[in-house]
């Protein structure tokens, strides 16, 4: 995945993200200051920066000025301000994105991810096929198959098996689920995951109790495995 330079002088909000962005594969130098930033900018150009505003020593939208200067490595601004004056002004002075705070760790792996495909970096990280076992599933084509054979999938079938099978190992709750796939805020009453999982699971040869490829981890979430 990408390398992140992550600034943010909050540690609470600095560690958190730390985590949600390694979770994700990503490698992530995090640092309080702009000072810092620039330094480690200079030493080490990152993939993207993830950048708050609201720094001790210098204002972010100066450091994203000079940042900007230095390179055109994709920057997120992250930020409690959501004046929208503010925020096309930071656009124009050279942002790619910018998120108002609080928001979810998945909403920030998306943007990271959208910011990264449309630099022309991500064909570069993230595979286009995925092979697992005797499963193959082809991103670009949005086809999957099994033991050589296509599989028919709906749409949100194969957004929900390409989702999971992107994260192998990674227990994905179903929040996460429904934000990205789905994309809706909560699951509340809704067993749609389940409905899918189900059809997705008979369509793979297996079932909830005896998972090959997606498992259940109990009140947590799914996760992808290839068969041992």
């Amino acid at each position: 995945m990408a390398t992140v330079l992550l600034v943010e002088d909050d540690y609470v909000v600095r560690g958190a993200l730390l985590r949600s962005l390694t979770d994700r594969g990503h490698t992530v130098h995090a640092v309080g200051t702009a000072l810092e930033a620039l330094r480690r900018f200079a030493a080490e150009p990152p993939d993207l920066v993830v950048l708050d505003l609201g720094l001790p020593d210098l204002d972010g939208a100066d450091a994203l000025r000079m940042l900007r200067g230095m390179s055109d490595t994709p920057i997120i601004i992250a930020t409690a301000r959501d004046d929208e004056a503010e925020i096309v002004r930071l656009l124009k002075a050279g942002a790619d994105d910018y998120m108002v705070k609080p928001f979810t760790s998945a909403h920030l792996d998306a943007r990271v991810t959208s910011v990264l495909r449309r630099a022309g970096r991500a064909s570069r990280e993230e595979p286009t096929t995925i092979e697992a076992g005797d499963l193959r599933v082809d991103l670009a084509q949005r086809q999957a198959c099994l033991n050589g054979e296509p599989l028919t999938l709906t749409r949100k079938e194969f957004d929900l098996l390409a989702y999971l099978a992107a994260r192998p190992g990674r227990v994905v709750s179903r929040r996460e689920l429904l934000e990205e796939v789905w994309h809706q805020p909560s699951v509340g009453e809704d067993q749609t995951i389940d409905v899918h999982l189900y059809w997705l699971r008979r369509k793979l040869g297996e079932s909830a109790s005896a998972p090959k490829y997606l498992h259940t981890v109990r009140g947590v979430g799914f996760k992808f495995a290839t068969p041992g």
